[in-house]
């Protein structure tokens, strides 16, 4: 990969690393040349598995087991980093849930509703809060957020709100991080083929779903994986605070 993206050498976590949008960004940020920890929770095979494509590439790379609801997991990813690599220059917050079944706010329970703001709520805060501890100077740390933060998402409100939180976020962190150089962005996919929608595009909902994408298509991981590594670079070093779509111009058709 080309050395213009300046990643060699630099010190990477991803949360949710063992699979889907994660593992691909793995792939990508080693192929650059960059160090990484791979974040999972529970699926260690698959970690070591990315880890091992990762270490393919040339570069050092571990896998790290960590609870992304509590604070003191989220603080142990972002420090298995630095005690692997010395520091961490990139942060990708990647992590969370898309609940499948479709509930409308009003049949919603409180026990959904925790779930979910736990999950890509609280851990991101976790998670952002020890990056910005941790991160080096002109560090990067990347979200990935959702179209469903920007127009909503009928029947998926506990996840939209989520991701709505997360765009408003990145603003505010953007802000503050600025004087020292760190830029924080967010990428918004809209579908993408992954375990976590594999239910939803069964029984032709595939189809259904291209078919109100402009371009055509659901996006693959690694779709949304390139503009990640873009955003990580010294190439996005004077873009901060933006919410980068990557849906194939599903968020312009409402």
């Amino acid at each position: 990969m080309s050395p213009l993206l300046g990643l060699r050498g630099k010190r990477a976590v991803v949360s949710g690393g063992s699979r889907g949008i994660g593992a691909a960004t793995v792939r990508l940020l080693a192929c650059a040349g960059a160090d990484v920890v791979v974040g999972y929770r529970s699926r260690r095979e698959e970690a070591d598995a990315v880890v091992a494509e990762a270490r393919s590439a040339g570069v050092k790379a571990v896998a790290h087991a960590a609870d992304l609801t509590s604070s003191e997991g989220a603080e142990s990813l972002v420090q298995a980093a630095v005690s692997a690599f010395g520091g961490v220059d990139v942060v990708v917050v990647n992590h969370g849930v898309w609940p499948v079944e479709e509930v409308p706010v009003a049949d919603m329970d409180d026990a959904r509703w925790r779930h979910t703001l736990l999950q890509n709520v609280d851990s991101m805060f976790w998670l952002s809060r020890a990056a910005a501890r941790a991160l080096a100077p002109d560090g990067r740390l990347v979200m990935v957020s959702s179209t469903a933060g920007q127009r909503g998402e009928a029947m998926h409100a506990d996840y939209a709100a989520t991701k709505g939180a997360m765009i408003s976020f990145v603003k505010s962190m953007a802000v503050e991080l600025a004087p020292r150089g760190i830029t924080v962005n967010s990428v918004a996919p809209g579908w993408v083929d992954t375990e976590m929608t594999d239910s939803a595009m069964r029984e032709g909902g595939r189809e259904r779903i291209a078919a109100n994408i402009p371009i055509g298509r659901v996006a693959t991981a690694e779709d949304i994986a390139g503009p990640i590594l873009f955003l990580c670079s010294p190439l996005a070093r004077h873009v901060t605070g933006e919410i980068l779509n990557v849906n194939g111009g599903s968020v312009l058709c409402g």
